[in-house]
């Protein structure tokens, strides 16, 4: 039985939908929306912070084309949140660096897909994508900000994982987070040629998992429920399936609040929806969180663990939260 929080752990928060990328797999790249100003955006953390969530998370669009992303930083570090951030690293500069170090970020996080600097480039539409990402995490160490490495785990890359885990290594990170390839936005559009199959990812999990249990140095991190069919959450997790509109929620760059990035479905506006109110009584949550069994989850002997997989990639695919995950691999 999952226990849910009195409020969100996390808020992973999209600043703007604008990127200097134009990634094959990004979320967000069909999504327009307008950005909240300066003061706006303090308004709706003030009102986060009275239900003392731990953690703010920035995501995009690009964060670091906010003019104002070290002020809002420092101010919400001042109100008691853990600030942390993912980019491309493009305009991650060593002033930035030093400016993300002053402004009280705990953790920025460097988007790199490939050890190969030409697969990288291509998968990010940018040349010199990759370099510039490898600069940008030597900066954050300069400074002595706390880094992650984030890697999309998709075609280009899935039988080359260990390579991305020696690179975030020898990078000085404390944590490189495998990503899965969820199915939204640009990653619906390019999913046939850029996901993987059920078999595939069954055969990548089983070798990043025994990866993950041999690393000493690094922490390996993946965010799949599927991958309760194959090795069992720990008993101290706080929720089984899915994480979203359990654990976190996302807020968009006009304050509006979805589940999760992934699941463009709108329950709200902080600009005048109270948080707690969102939390406790959205019907599209409750949903969420009381999955039923569809399908070949019916009869899956693994599915009080999992709940069905990834509730964003069944909405994609199939319009419905209940529905299995396409990526699951246990046969019916």
């Amino acid at each position: 039985m999952s226990r849910i929080p009195f409020s969100p752990v996390t808020i992973n928060w999209t600043l703007t939908f604008r990127c200097n990328f134009n990634c094959r797999h990004c979320y967000s790249r069909p999504e327009k929306a307008p950005e909240l100003p300066t003061e706006q955006v303090k308004e709706i953390m003030a009102k986060v912070a009275k239900y003392k969530v731990p953690f703010i998370n920035y995501g995009g669009g690009e964060p670091l084309l906010r003019s104002d992303l070290f002020e809002l930083t420092s101010y919400a570090t001042c109100l008691g949140f853990n600030v942390s951030m993912n980019t491309n690293g493009f305009l991650m500069t060593r002033e930035k660096a030093a400016l993300a170090g002053e402004s009280g970020f705990k953790t920025v996080g460097i988007s790199i897909d490939s050890t190969r600097p030409e697969v990288h480039d291509d998968f990010r539409n940018i040349k010199g994508s990759h370099k510039k990402a490898v600069s940008a995490a030597k900066f954050l160490k300069e400074q002595g900000v706390r880094l992650t490495i984030s890697s999309v785990i998709c075609r280009i890359n899935h039988t080359e994982f260990e390579d991305l885990v020696r690179q975030a290594r020898d990078l000085g990170a404390e944590q490189i987070s495998l990503h899965n390839y969820k199915c939204a936005g640009m990653g619906f559009t390019n999913k046939d040629e850029l996901d993987l199959s059920p078999a595939e990812w069954k055969e990548f999990y089983l070798k990043a998992i025994a990866l993950r249990e041999k690393a000493t140095d690094i922490r390996i991190s993946m965010d799949d429920p599927i991958t309760a069919t194959i090795h069992k959450a720990p008993e101290q997790a706080i929720v089984k399936g899915s994480t979203c509109g359990k654990l976190s929620l996302n807020i968009r760059a006009n304050g509006d609040v979805t589940p999760c990035g992934f699941i463009p479905v709108v329950i709200g506006n902080l600009l005048t929806d109270d948080l707690k109110d969102l939390w406790d009584h959205s019907n599209v949550l409750e949903k969420m969180r009381n999955k039923k069994p569809k399908e070949k989850c019916l009869t899956c002997k693994h599915y009080e663990d999992c709940l069905g997989g990834c509730t964003a990639r069944a909405y994609a695919t199939t319009g419905d939260f209940n529905s299995p995950d396409p990526h699951c691999w246990v046969a019916k």
